[in-house]
C-alpha cells in the first residue's frame, strides 16, 4: 500500500482525515496540538482554511488556535521546502560566526529566513539553541546536526541536499 504524502494530499483530503482525528481526541483536554500537528504532518503546513476548520471542530476560537501556531516555531503557515535548515543563533553560536553562518546560507540558497527556494528543496529558519554549544556554531537540516560550520562551507554543507534535476 501507497502512503500518500502531503504533496499529494488535497486540503480536503485532510479535512476528513483531520474530522476523524479530532473525533479521536474531542474528549479530551488539550486536543488542539496535537491535532495541529497531525494537521501539519498531513499537509505539511497549516493553511487558515485548515486552522478555521480545526477551530470550528473543536469549538476553540480562532484567535487562540493562531495564537498557538504562532507561539510554537514548529508549526508553518506557509508551505515548507523539502529541507528545512536552521541556524543556531544561540549565545554559544552567535558568539562562534552564527551570523556570518547564516548570511552565507542566506546567500547561497538565495532567500531570507521564513522563505522557501523556488524549488521548494530548502526552507531557512533560525533557532535558539540547539544544544550542542560546544560545537558552535551548530546547523540543522532536517534532523541532521552540523558542527563548527564555517560560512566558507556552506555550499559543501548544502551539496548532499540539493535536489537533482530529472534529466539535466
Amino acid at each position: 500500500m501507497k502512503v500518500q504524502t502531503h504533496d499529494e494530499l488535497s486540503v480536503e483530503e485532510v479535512r476528513t482525515i483531520l474530522d476523524s482525528i479530532i473525533e479521536d481526541w474531542s474528549d479530551q483536554e488539550g486536543a488542539l496540538i496535537p491535532v495541529l500537528q497531525s494537521a501539519q504532518n498531513l499537509l505539511g503546513y497549516l493553511p487558515k482554511e485548515i486552522l478555521i476548520h480545526i477551530s470550528e471542530k473543536l469549538a476553540i476560537p480562532l484567535s487562540q488556535v493562531t495564537g498557538v501556531v504562532s507561539f510554537y516555531s514548529w508549526f508553518s503557515t506557509v508551505p515548507r521546502g523539502k529541507h528545512i535548515v536552521r541556524v543556531c543563533l544561540g549565545t554559544a553560536c552567535y558568539v562562534r560566526g552564527g551570523q556570518e553562518v547564516l548570511a552565507a546560507m542566506k546567500d547561497n540558497l538565495g532567500i531570507e529566513v521564513g522563505e522557501t527556494t523556488a524549488d521548494k528543496n530548502f526552507s531557512l529558519e533560525v533557532g535558539r539553541c540547539f544544544g550542542a554549544c560546544g560545537l558552535a556554531p551548530v546547523v540543522m537540516i532536517g534532523e541532521d546536526v552540523h558542527q563548527r560550520v564555517k560560512p566558507t562551507k556552506i555550499k559543501e554543507l548544502l551539496a548532499p541536499y540539493v535536489q537533482k534535476e530529472d534529466n539535466e
